[in-house]
């Protein structure tokens, strides 16, 4: 009498997108964030490379024509401009001021925070008061105030958002450092005369980076969206730079004939603002697994 071993049938291959193993930063949300900033990082090495000034040149003949009616995937402009470009020399604007505003946001509030929670007495009075006034300002109308005296262009608009952005990031930063303040291996460089200096910057602030990258993403995210606002409005990069908010302020007398004008600063923005927003979610939920596994 034979019997018959029966094996199990092999699974079929799972479908779906997988990052390797190598790539993947075990947070779902970083990995996705990741990617749209590399699209977003291709984007403006092609605009370096290939982009040119002709490209963005005009053709009345071709003007508010969609793709595929002689002119490029994402179609023109009221003059003619093939939006495809524009958008991609529109990177170096938009990300470019807001990167500086956010590095000089990034800068500036973790050094205040650190001298707040660091001194007592008349200085962290003086700091805690000084970045409370400012916050009580309505960040946009200050921008447009301080923008409206200084000008446009560039290096103002990062300037003027880089310096009034950053009060918040540094109360963040000033509660976190307090706590670090009182953790086992700063009192400890302490009572072996380590100077004040070395404990800020050798101590607490490597404690502060999750804290600090997080901050960074979404205040670069905000940050994009308020310089789209204030070109929108006319305040932001020059009238002839082609900025996402110089392309949406121009989109609006064509909504009805051109829709894309519209879409295709916006899909822009959209797309970068969740990307960072997701990057900044997800190094936050790393933090916090990593957090759990030392208390454990």
């Amino acid at each position: 009498m034979s019997t018959t071993v029966t094996t199990p049938a092999a699974k079929p291959p799972a479908l779906g997108l997988r990052l390797p193993k190598k790539l993947a930063t075990g947070s779902t949300q970083l990995d996705i964030g990741i990617v749209l900033l590399t699209l977003v990082v291709l984007a403006l090495v092609m605009q370096e490379l290939f982009v040119t000034s002709a490209m963005l040149d005009g053709n009345l003949s071709k003007r508010l024509r969609w793709s595929g009616d002689g002119v490029g995937i994402l179609g023109t402009d009221q003059l003619g401009r093939d939006l495809f470009y524009r958008v991609l020399a529109g990177f170096p604007w938009s990300l470019g001021i807001s990167g500086v505003a956010v590095v000089m946001v990034a800068t500036i509030g973790t050094f205040v925070g650190l001298i707040g929670a660091w001194y007592t007495g008349w200085v962290r009075t003086v700091v805690l008061l000084g970045v409370s006034a400012i916050i009580a300002m309505p960040f946009l109308v200050l921008a447009l105030v301080v923008i409206a005296l200084i000008g446009r262009g560039f290096w103002p608009l990062s300037l003027t958002m880089g310096g009034i952005a950053w009060p918040a990031i540094s109360r963040v930063i000033y509660a976190e450092s307090r706590g670090l303040l009182t953790r086992e291996y700063v009192l400890a460089a302490r009572l072996f005369g380590v100077s004040q200096w070395s404990i800020l910057f050798g101590h607490v602030l490597p404690g502060l980076r999750p804290t600090i990258l997080v901050m960074a993403a979404f205040y670069f995210a905000t940050l994009l969206i308020i310089e789209s606002a204030l070109s929108f409005l006319g305040l932001g990069a020059p009238l002839n730079a082609p900025s996402w908010g110089n392309m949406l302020s121009d989109s609006r007398q064509y909504l009805v004939n051109a829709p894309w004008m519209m879409f295709v600063p916006a899909g822009a923005i959209c797309a970068s603002v969740i990307g960072l927003n997701l990057v900044g979610d997800g190094v936050a939920e790393l933090s916090r697994r990593r957090a759990r596994a030392v208390e454990v």
